[in-house]
């Protein structure tokens, strides 16, 4: 069965030469051939190196944004305090500052009694028709 991952691929490569190089005696018109598989074992084992650092990079990186991120909320939030206690709750002004000023809110009553009004319930059964 045929290597499907860079890592198997890797080892049927340095196989394949360790093979070559047992039998090379033999197989001495191969050696141009060998090498060059050499080659490209060795440089791909070094981007395979390269690739884990950088995984690795990677990952740190993730982890470093993802506590720059959280510091930088919490800031945001102490910062919104500051200035909701600065400009007031219901200033217009924190609005700038992509800030819900407090507008009020409605009042449970009037919202229902609105919302009665404007659409009626329709009834669940229809009226029977006279026959």
């Amino acid at each position: 069965m045929a290597e499907t991952t860079y890592a198997g691929k890797l080892g049927a490569l340095a196989r394949f030469i360790a093979a070559l190089l047992a039998n090379a005696a033999e197989l001495t018109h191969l050696d141009g051939l060998r090498a060059r598989i050499e080659a490209i074992l060795a440089e791909a084992q070094g981007v395979a190196r390269e690739q884990a650092a950088l995984t690795a990079r990677r990952q740190e990186a993730s982890q470093r944004i993802r506590a720059l991120l959280t510091e930088g909320d919490r800031l945001m939030t102490a910062a919104s305090k500051i200035l909701q206690e600065h400009y007031g709750l219901r200033s217009e002004k924190l609005a700038e500052f992509h800030l819900q000023p407090f507008r009020g809110r409605t009042r449970l009553g009037k919202a229902r009694k609105s919302q009665s009004e404007s659409s009626p319930i329709p009834s669940a059964v229809p009226a029977a028709e006279p026959q």
